[in-house]
């Protein structure tokens, strides 16, 4: 039987207007479905990425905002801090690089960031850290675990450190002489090498972070003062070892020494000034002006800062003749005490003087510097003294910083002002300083910062404006005076020119004692001053800036100058 193809039926109008409508929607919902993946993908990617640039800054805040709430609830932001300063303080990191985030093959909730960990011991260690996300849209939020702090880092692992150090190096003197050697720090130079070159003992206390961040194990021998502590980390070399998490080894390196520290000492001049000291208790400092090398080091030569005395005048007088408050040629009343708010500030000893400025330098004149100081005033007096390094951080380790009160408490008191700028009230500097204020002056105002190396080290901030070329010509041609025919002559030296300054601190009291009689000073003795001289020579070509402090030993020109003298004579010969 024959059969024939049934006509297609078409649809009516409202069949094909049913069908328009489902397929559309077919068709928005599979767009919107592609659009919410896609915008769900950049907002976790997005996530991971504000996640690694707040790690870069140490911004600790910033991650825990990025994580997830189940993450945030079971880990507050100190803990999340701890976790990674306690890792990066195993590590010894010191600086974060974190890439760009990448979506893991086939994985949408997990992201790889490459991170590279700068740090001290390891050198760079380079992983690629897994950022688990969750949560979509504003939602999205990172899985954040303790096994993130460090890559590399599984779950239930611990990060771990094993370090050591190389043998620690040796100091040389200036002409390569060892200073101290060998584990057992020892030297030819005996006794005279352990004046300056300090001894070692167990980490401080207050410095254990400081050496845990550098990798140095916690029984390590260290540097508790003068060489030893100055060149400490690089006498210790670079820590090495391994980093585990777990049994793991992520990282290992080998210790690297330290080379061998050349310094600036020079153990003739070391030796006069030891000799000199003569077992007194003071200081001695000995300098090369044009670098600022230190020389030699005796005593309590930057440990422990004291009034200064008239040696002090030295910046005073600078200052009244860079602010113009007094002439060279200027001439001053021959009388024995100031008057300043009623009260007497007298000369040494109620002696008369004035005359020339020169000559009132010469014989340090009270009687016209503290009313200098008054009329200079407490900006400016504090403003010269602080060119001169005064309240400047000292540039060795362990030294103790030179300081003069600020100007509002020195306050506009013409007996403070007077009192400061003859080198007492609370004004205290070291002997080390002081060869440096005298250096300065030797150097046309220029001031060098004192270095313990070899050549002065780094000298790319060097020197520093302390006063004008024509202000330090004067200066120093009125310290000459001092040595020629003033309080200094005990330093003078035949056939060299020796520019100094005297100073006899006060340990009681600048003023006259209000129970003696009028016109007479209270009674004292040698122990009741400190003795000060600092000098440079030879006076035209200076090579040697030095500074004597012999506390409780009298007046500085008959007993500090003399061994000034005395290690002028040699630092001379050996220079």
């Amino acid at each position: 039987m024959q059969t024939f193809p049934q006509p297609r039926r078409r649809p009516n109008r409202a069949g094909r207007r049913a069908i328009a409508l489902a397929a559309a929607a077919a068709l928005l919902a599979l767009v919107a479905g592609l659009a919410i993946g896609a915008n769900g993908g950049d907002e976790r990617r997005a996530v991971v990425e504000r996640f690694a640039r707040a790690w870069e800054r140490g911004d600790y805040a910033a991650m825990h905002k990025t994580l997830s709430k189940r993450a945030a609830a079971r880990t507050p932001t100190a803990r999340l801090q701890r976790t990674y300063a306690d890792a990066a303080a195993v590590a010894t990191v010191e600086r974060v690089e974190a890439g760009r985030a990448a979506e893991v093959e086939g994985d949408e909730t997990v992201y790889t960031v490459p991170v590279r960990l700068r740090t001290r011991v390891f050198g760079t260690v380079s992983r690629t850290m897994r950022i688990p996300v969750s949560g979509d849209g504003e939602a999205a939020g990172v899985d954040w675990t303790a096994a993130m702090a460090f890559p590399g880092l599984r779950r239930g692992e611990r990060l771990t450190r094993q370090t050591e150090l190389a043998p620690r190096a040796d100091i040389l003197a200036r002409d390569g002489t060892p200073l101290v050697e060998g584990p057992d720090r020892t030297s030819d130079l005996g006794p005279l090498a352990a004046e300056i070159a300090g001894r070692l003992g167990p980490i401080p206390p207050a410095e254990a972070d400081r050496y845990e961040k550098l990798g140095v194990p916690a029984g390590t021998l260290v540097g508790l003062n003068g060489l030893e502590r100055e060149f400490d980390e690089r006498l210790l070399g670079r820590p090495g070892g391994t980093l585990r998490a777990g049994s793991r080894v992520l990282a290992a390196v080998r210790a690297q020494p330290g080379g061998d520290v050349r310094t600036s000492i020079d153990p003739e001049v070391q030796r006069a000034a030891v000799e000199a000291l003569a077992g007194r208790f003071g200081g001695i400092a000995v300098l090369k002006p044009a670098t600022g090398e230190v020389l030699g080091l005796a005593g309590i030569a930057y440990s422990a800062p004291q009034p200064p005395g008239s040696v002090f005048k030295i910046i005073t007088l600078a200052g009244a003749l860079e602010y113009g408050v007094v002439k060279p040629g200027a001439t001053f009343p021959r009388q024995t005490a100031a008057v300043l708010v009623g009260v007497e500030l007298e000369n040494a000893n109620g002696e008369v003087c004035g005359g020339s400025l020169a000559d009132s330098f010469a014989h340090s004149c009270n009687s016209v510097f503290a009313p200098l100081g008054a009329k200079l005033g407490p900006k400016r007096l504090v403003e010269a003294a602080e060119r001169f390094g005064f309240n400047e951080a000292p540039a060795l380790r362990g030294a103790a910083p030179s300081t003069i009160p600020e100007p509002a408490e020195i306050g506009t008191d013409d007996l403070a002002l007077g009192s400061a700028a003859i080198g007492q009230g609370k004004v205290l500097a070291t002997p080390l300083h002081m060869a440096g204020v005298a250096a300065a002056i030797a150097e046309g105002g220029r001031r060098h910062r004192p270095s313990l190396l070899r050549g002065g080290g780094d000298r790319s901030q060097d020197p520093k404006p302390a006063t004008s070329p024509q202000v330090a010509r004067t200066v120093a041609r009125f310290m000459r005076r001092v040595v020629q025919s003033g309080t200094g002559t005990a330093a003078a030296i035949k056939g060299v020119g020796v520019a100094g300054k005297t100073g006899t601190a006060e340990l009681r009291d600048t003023t006259q004692d209000a129970t003696a009689p009028p016109g007479e000073a209270a009674t004292s003795d040698a122990s009741d001053t400190d003795a000060w001289f600092a000098a440079f020579a030879p006076a035209r070509r200076p090579r040697i800036a030095v500074a004597v402090l012999l506390v409780g030993q009298g007046a500085g020109g008959e007993t500090a100058a003399p061994a000034a003298r005395q290690v002028l004579l040699t630092a001379l010969k050996s220079r």
